[in-house]
């Protein structure tokens, strides 16, 4: 069961994620309130549907700061991860997942 300080750490975590795609991208995003409820997704931008996770350490920075040190300076750091009977992730700095996906959005 989570907590009331644990759930106010994730819905801020939420909020600074949807201030950041909308400074990023132009669109207004606002977050799915009601989604731990009805289990839905945090937060839906045109056809991404983005759930947000903040903990106190994950260790897949170490897996990206090794992706990121063998990067030339034009070339964007990705992690490739897969959980034992589970399907394959991709993992990479927001800011380059951002650029990506504003190009993939419609017009606004």
């Amino acid at each position: 069961m989570m907590g009331k300080r644990q759930r106010q750490r994730g819905a801020e975590t939420e909020r600074e994620v949807c201030d950041k795609l909308a400074e990023g991208t132009g669109w207004i995003v606002k977050r799915e309130l009601g989604q731990a409820r009805d289990g839905g997704c945090d937060i839906r931008l045109a056809q991404f549907v983005i759930e947000v996770k903040r903990r106190k350490s994950i260790a897949v920075y170490d897996w990206v700061d090794q992706a990121k040190a063998a990067c030339a300076p034009y070339e964007l750091p990705v992690v490739v991860c897969r959980g034992d009977k589970r399907e394959f992730l991709v993992v990479q700095p927001f800011e380059d997942w951002l650029r990506m996906a504003k190009d993939k959005l419609p017009e606004r």
